[in-house]
């Protein structure tokens, strides 16, 4: 396959409301792996299925060299497919080419083969490839959902594109099938566009993509170098916001000096007029030069206040918002020889930081949702943030959804309590129905977290799973300052290496 390219230009594209997601986007892809990485809801998913010819843009033109293929976040296989070959949209190729070696002379079965004659062979091949079962007869229902992922990145390849689309192709992946998928994508020939949470994965790119508020920005660089030149750009912004601060004070200052000293001048003139030391004409006179001239004076430091402010609002309106959501969580007291959890089969003692660890379908989620079902097996208050968060009545606002969860806890308290998870003003009206995959994490957790007393112990089950970048180093960060107990579920290596964690349980 030779290396392919794809090209946008001037991409727009708006939202029933008017609601714009795409303004005037430019992208170049060469070959190789890029990343692309965005707030949730920044437009990326959106981005890709322009890119797939899967959705029309309001204006501006997409070319590319070669077949584009887009492997889906959903990773939906179809409807009818009922087999593994099926699945792979081979099913029909390989029954003719089954009828051809038995003899059928049909020219639609000749005609459905076309050239692909070794067909069988590449598509056990992918499946190998990718840790998948190699018997394309085999049912779907009998594989697990990292396998269903894998299975569409397989379909995605066995077309020989050269452009491959992946929308969190990480998620569900054990640790053995990331490292087949990342082999995948090395050996891959054409050009790769990636939207991820996967650190790992993101900084095996040789370029990042930022899309924010409906613009594209290209780095030359993989994602930690990413973070570099942006954790640079907040620090030098903050610098500047710091240093006009200073100024709109010192002009505050300034002025409010000049006021002063105005007006005991005014008092000084007020006394000479009144003691008669000048004619009456010399005096008004000078009155009014005076009044003349500290008016000039007086509108100067008007003017020099008004543009301090100016420039500071300017700064403060071009900020970009901050990409770590706001995250804290409590900071329990849990004693070294605290009993946390004392079934035998996860026993935990104090503020220890467990990974569980295990390839897909090792029982992990089964673990933690038996422990979490016996009453004896953990001796302390805990919360626990499932894989698949849910919150009964979707309809309910956040708010609501925290009030009833909150029991007699005082409404400040409650919103007090959002506001730790960035839940705050109007925000805190949300549809939980509405929330992003960043938000909803943020709300599970405060919907777990939201319990008296606090708990000690926090399970955590693949956290990352859509979630974007900013919202993986928010919850680094916040894991960073949990003073309790931790049990967490992840095969996001990169994630993982970035939390402390004290030792590894796995399940095999």
């Amino acid at each position: 396959m030779s290396s392919s390219a794809l090209t946008a230009v001037g991409l727009h594209f708006a939202w029933p409301d008017g609601a714009p997601v795409l303004d005037g986007v430019d992208l170049a892809l060469g070959p190789g792996l890029t990343a692309l990485v965005g707030d949730n809801g920044a437009g990326k998913t959106t981005l890709l299925e322009i890119l797939a010819g899967l959705r029309t843009p309001d204006g501006g033109t997409v070319t590319a060299e070669g077949l584009i293929a887009l492997v889906r976040q959903e990773s939906a296989t179809p409807a009818t497919a009922s087999t593994i070959a099926a699945a792979l949209g081979v099913a029909d190729n390989l029954a003719a080419l089954a009828r051809i070696e038995g003899g059928s002379v049909d020219p639609a079965d000749f005609e459905a083969v076309g050239e692909d004659w070794d067909l069988a062979a590449r598509a056990v091949a992918q499946l190998d490839r990718l840790g998948l079962p190699i018997d394309i007869d085999r049912p779907l229902d009998r594989l697990s959902g990292g396998q269903f992922r894998s299975l569409a990145l397989a379909r995605a390849l066995l077309s020989q594109p050269g452009v491959l689309l992946l929308d969190e192709p990480t998620n569900d992946l054990d640790a053995d099938s990331r490292v087949r998928l990342h082999r995948a994508l090395d050996e891959f020939g054409g050009s790769v566009l990636v939207v991820s949470h996967d650190l790992e994965l993101l900084d095996r790119a040789g370029h990042t993509l930022e899309l924010r508020e409906g613009r594209l920005r290209a780095f030359g660089g993989n994602y930690t170098h990413y973070r570099d030149v942006i954790d640079a750009e907040l620090a030098t912004h903050a610098e500047q916001v710091a240093t006009a601060a200073a100024q709109v004070r010192r002009e505050q200052r300034q002025f409010d000096d000049a006021q002063t000293a105005l007006a005991r001048r005014r008092r000084t003139a007020q006394r000479a007029q009144v003691e008669k030391r000048l004619p009456p004409i010399a005096a008004g006179l000078r009155a009014n030069k005076a009044q003349v001239s500290a008016g000039k004076l007086e509108r100067g430091q008007r003017d020099s206040v008004a543009s301090a402010r100016a420039d500071l609002a300017e700064l403060r309106a071009d900020n970009r918002r901050s990409d770590t959501p706001m995250l804290r969580l409590n900071s329990p007291d849990v004693g070294t020889g605290t009993q946390v959890i004392v079934d035998p089969r996860l026993p935990i003692t104090g503020p220890e930081r467990v990974l569980l660890a295990g390839g897909n379908g090792a029982g992990k989620s089964r673990l933690l949702a038996a422990l979490t079902a016996d009453p004896t097996a953990i001796a302390v208050p805990y919360a626990v943030v499932p894989q698949v968060i849910t919150f009964g009545d979707e309809d309910r606002t956040v708010a609501e959804a925290a009030y009833a969860l909150a029991g007699d806890t005082e409404l400040e308290q409650v919103h007090a309590h959002l506001a730790r998870f960035g839940f705050v003003g109007q925000s805190s009206q949300r549809r939980l129905a509405d929330l992003s995959g960043g938000e909803r994490l943020r709300a599970g957790l405060a919907a777990a977290l939201l319990s008296t007393p606090d708990p000690q112990l926090l399970i955590l089950d693949e956290p990352t799973n859509n979630l974007d970048t900013a919202t993986v180093e928010a919850l680094l960060t916040a894991l960073s300052e949990w003073t309790g107990a931790l049990v967490l579920v992840s095969h996001d290596r990169g994630f993982v290496d970035r939390v402390d964690l004290t030792r590894t349980v796995v399940l095999s």
